[in-house]
């Protein structure tokens, strides 16, 4: 990793842990403003395609441990 220049920071000079609280901080200031990364037409029309499955059979899923699981992420 290097100096990022909107940082201004070493980013391989924090902690691993003070990294993955950058990432969540980055991720939670994009959720903040959504609104600003419209979603295509495609992207809408699958997300109501799987918002109406789910309405249908919402025990039809896997959770969330399960899906750890596959991927070999949970123990």
């Amino acid at each position: 990793m290097s100096s990022h220049p909107l940082l201004k920071v070493d980013i391989s000079q924090l902690s691993v842990a003070e990294r993955i609280q950058l990432a969540e901080d980055l991720w939670d200031s994009i959720f903040e403003q959504q609104e600003e990364l419209p979603l295509t037409e495609a992207q809408q029309q699958e997300l109501d395609r799987r918002l109406e499955s789910y309405q249908k059979n919402p025990v039809s899923g896997s959770s969330w441990e399960d899906v750890k699981k596959r991927l070999g992420f949970a123990r």
